[in-house]
């Protein structure tokens, strides 16, 4: 195992720029320098890259996927830029896989891909933080962020105050900001923006913007999940209720499913239905009896029943065949509809002719001698 590098050597640390490194990309992690993290291992080019490092010098370059979910990523497929890391630890895993604890150094561009079998292999430049310009308001805004990481720890369910604990005791801007990103769950995306930033004014500000919008988020999250809760509760209460008034009313003889059934079966009988619609109608009453009330198809049986009841089954009315006074009617009532309109008037006058046909018939049967 390679001991951990302390803060002096990583800020010591220098590369030649003829230095080659091995580039391992990661799905969804963005690392940041001094920081120390568990990688998994078990692309077929990770694990080559890992098997063939120099015991004697464990460097590697780190690089986020554009889009973790490729599987064999391009050089187009990562970012720019990324960390130079020392490979502290690997462990075999039983499937074949392995794991390996890094330890981020600095910040590097990616000049050009040198190689690209077995594995990735590239040029970089290392990367320093701009000059500070103004120390007092750098100060100011570190300290605006170590109170927002304490109020976003009191929200958010991943921090504890052993995280608050780890800034307590960093006391450089760059080192603060890039340990409270990467305690943080925020996308990928959002975390490489902090890594590509070099001026620490700007890094702070982006940060503070950052948790300033996972505290929303999480608080937004934790109203909606209230308000569902509540309509939860409010709807178990009701059914409830509504349970033991269904109870109450059964004991009292005034069960509500019963009387609205036997309301139906006696509007079925009044309203005299031909034997054969009446049949339909008590066997579909018959099985609203067994669907329980609260049932969506209670309600699509119900208003069968009730349809069935509503037609005109013994009404009747005179019957009126003024074909002017219909063709004044449809046009009043119905917007163009030419032809289905021709229909209704050639039906109305084939009846009208029908029935004056009947009279006629009716009248010279009256009228005429009987046949001797």
């Amino acid at each position: 195992m390679t001991d951990k590098m302390s803060e002096k050597e990583i800020e010591n640390f220098s590369i030649e720029d003829t230095d080659q490194y091995p580039v391992m990309p990661l799905r969804n992690t963005v690392l940041f320098p001094q920081q120390v993290i568990p990688i998994y291992i078990g692309r077929e080019r990770s694990l080559k890259l890992i098997d063939e490092l120099d015991p004697k010098r464990k460097y590697i370059v780190v690089v986020a996927q554009e889009d973790g979910s490729i599987e064999d990523p391009e050089p187009k497929d990562l970012y720019s830029y990324g960390t130079l890391a020392n490979v502290l630890k690997v462990f075999d895993m039983p499937d074949n896989s392995k794991s390996a604890i890094v330890q981020g150094i600095s910040r590097v561009k990616i000049l050009d891909y040198t190689s690209v079998d077995p594995y990735y292999k590239a040029a970089i430049h290392t990367l320093d933080d701009e000059p500070l310009d103004n120390e007092l308001e750098v100060e100011a805004l570190s300290s605006n962020l170590r109170q927002s990481f304490s109020e976003l720890m009191n929200v958010a369910p991943n921090l504890t105050e052993e995280h608050t604990g780890m800034l307590s005791n960093i006391q450089k801007p760059n080192r603060l900001t890039d340990r409270a990103i990467s305690l943080m769950t925020v996308p990928n995306k959002e975390k490489q923006e902090i890594l590509e930033e070099l001026n620490i004014k700007n890094r702070i500000e982006k940060a503070l913007t950052l948790i300033s919008r996972e505290m929303q988020r999480i608080k937004l999250g934790e109203e909606i999940q209230s308000e569902v809760h509540d309509e939860i509760a409010k709807t178990q209460r009701e059914y409830y209720l509504r349970e033991q008034m269904k109870t109450i009313k059964k004991e009292l003889g005034e069960d509500e499913g019963s009387v609205e059934l036997k309301e139906l079966e006696d509007k079925i009988k009044a309203v005299k239905m031909p034997e054969e619609a009446e049949k339909v109608a008590l066997k579909e009453l018959d099985r609203l009896s067994r669907i329980p009330t609260q049932s969506p198809e209670y309600n699509v049986s119900r208003t069968y029943i009730e349809w069935l009841v509503d037609l005109p089954w013994s009404d009747s009315t005179e019957d009126r065949i003024d074909l002017k006074e219909a063709l004044k009617i449809l046009d009043e009532d119905h917007y163009g509809l030419e032809k289905v309109k021709e229909r209704i008037i050639e039906y109305l006058a084939v009846r009208n002719l029908k029935q004056k046909k009947e009279v006629e018939e009716k009248s010279t049967a009256v009228l005429s001698p009987p046949q001797s």
